[in-house]
């Protein structure tokens, strides 16, 4: 084989796109895909850990599960129909914000972003390490980097491979949580309840059950930002309807069984920790099976881990490119992974080690920051332009849709500062919060507020002037002005 088939051979493997347009002829996938993508995409330790929290402010195990239910379904609606934007814009999912907020505004929801990824790179790289731990000697040190190595690797192969590798861990995960739960279930309900644990004296608390329905809803949105960095591959006429009911069902079944397991754990395992209460509950059935089931939502970590990457270097990158127009080649993908890589290392070698609190205020942050930009870019997709945006434009950092846009930023820090006094965290709980014991919905405040301004703002938005923009974009990135239209099957 000659030098250059090798290096033909290496490029084939190795995604050569970033924050640019896929063309219709390298669109590819299923979309079913997206189904089992998200349920592993979800099926993570941090998503076991959100369910600890009913239990752990004196909810039962019954209120915690249907908080859960009610939590994380609703955060799932906004994830899944994000879902939609990717084949319609052949984007990655940040850099569509532009058309709402500008290139250089959309620093805003961007910087916010970079803090979703970072975050839960970080806690993914802690919890993976302490499930290595159990079979494996070496301390943070030695496994965080190997592990944020590993990550930067599947990422620079890229979607493909992310793809493969959430595809096929489904159907493990699935096995061996299935007998993981089922133990759990019939070994609590006929065994007394251990001394300390919180099962002991768990009832009804209203502060609770909203806090749990807050974190399950915002955990769930927080995947809002990744879903169109997935579902870009997809064929612009890719049906909507089962595009969306793909990705709500895999990412909301399993958050609310995932969740719901560790609601149950930590209701009857005393001071329960992700790693010893799996690893307790699966040696039950004999000895070595817990440490299985850790060692496979460890490799579940480093899929995700390589997810979270692939999505703050996409990010990283549009951001940059609002300010100084870059070529998105291969090197500088691996460039910003690089960075990513470094920046998680640094942080999870200084995350203090109770991350269990930091976790839950990391949840909330990522909730207040994400539920403006949702509202915003949703309202803008589905009533104000309705799918039609002039995609060369949007590439372009001085493009038609400006470097500031006015009617998104505004909208945004209007609904973030409205839901300010209904904030509840370790560190800082609002007036409102404060009056009912605690107890968070800023979100809705947010959705409602930010998405309801924006779309008053938009009401004399020239979209006649997007036209001409569009059918010239077209021609620009495919050779063509036709337009496709989403399949309603």
């Amino acid at each position: 084989m000659s030098i250059a088939e090798e290096a033909s051979d290496r490029e084939s493997l190795i995604e050569q796109h970033s924050i640019d347009y896929i063309p219709q002829a390298e669109r590819h996938g299923k979309v079913w895909h997206q189904g089992p993508f998200w349920f592993t995409g979800n099926f993570v330790l941090p998503t076991l850990v959100t369910g600890f929290v009913g239990p752990a402010m004196g909810l039962n195990v019954g209120f915690s599960i249907l908080a859960i239910v009610l939590g994380a379904g609703f955060g799932t609606f906004f994830m899944a129909f994000h879902a939609n934007q990717g084949p319609r814009m052949g984007l990655p999912q940040m850099i569509q914000s532009r058309a709402q907020f500008g290139s250089r505004g959309a620093i805003v929801p961007f910087a916010a972003t970079v803090f979703v990824y970072v975050g839960f790179l970080v806690f993914d790289t802690i919890l993976a390490t302490q499930g290595l731990q159990l079979v494996l000697p070496g301390g943070k040190l030695l496994w965080y980097p190997i592990l944020i190595a590993v990550s930067i690797v599947i990422a620079v192969v890229g979607h493909d491979l992310l793809h493969f590798v959430q595809r096929w861990l489904t159907y493990i995960l699935v096995v061996v949580f299935v007998i993981v739960t089922v133990v759990a279930i019939v070994h609590f309900s006929t065994t007394a309840v251990p001394h300390g644990a919180a099962a002991a004296t768990a009832g009804w608390n209203p502060t609770a059950f909203l806090v749990q329905i807050s974190l399950a809803a915002g955990y769930n949105i927080s995947y809002a930002v990744y879903v169109s960095d997935y579902t870009r591959y997809l064929p612009a006429n890719a049906s909507a309807p089962k595009l969306i009911t793909s990705v709500y069902v895999g990412a909301a079944f399993s958050a609310i069984w995932l969740m719901s397991l560790g609601s149950l754990l930590a209701s009857f395992i005393p001071n329960a920790d992700p790693i010893t209460a799996i690893r307790q509950i699966g040696d039950l059935l004999f000895p070595g099976f817990g440490v299985f089931a850790v060692l496979v939502s460890v490799l579940a970590l480093i899929s995700i881990m390589g997810v979270n990457a692939y999505g703050a270097m996409l990010t990283g990158t549009s951001a940059v490119d609002g300010f100084k127009a870059v070529r998105p080649t291969v090197r500088l993908r691996v460039v910003g992974l690089v960075i990513v890589g470094v920046v998680c290392l640094i942080l999870a070698l200084v995350i203090p080690d109770d991350y269990l609190a930091s976790f839950n205020n990391f949840v909330l942050l990522m909730l207040y920051f994400l539920v403006p930009w949702t509202a915003v870019n949703l309202v803008d997709f589905y009533f104000v332009r309705r799918g039609k945006y002039a995609i060369s434009e949007i590439l372009k950092p001085n493009g038609l849709y400006g470097r500031w846009a006015w009617r998104g930023m505004v909208a945004y820090v209007v609904g973030f500062v409205a839901m300010i006094p209904f904030f509840s965290t370790s560190f800082y709980v609002g007036p409102v919060a404060e009056a009912l014991g605690g107890a968070d919905f800023s979100f809705v405040v947010g959705l409602v507020v930010s998405g309801g301004l924006y779309l008053l703002f938009s009401r004399n938005i020239d979209l006649s002037a997007e036209l001409e923009a569009r059918r010239l974009g077209a021609i620009e990135l495919e050779g063509t002005a036709v337009e496709t239209e989403p399949a309603d099957r």
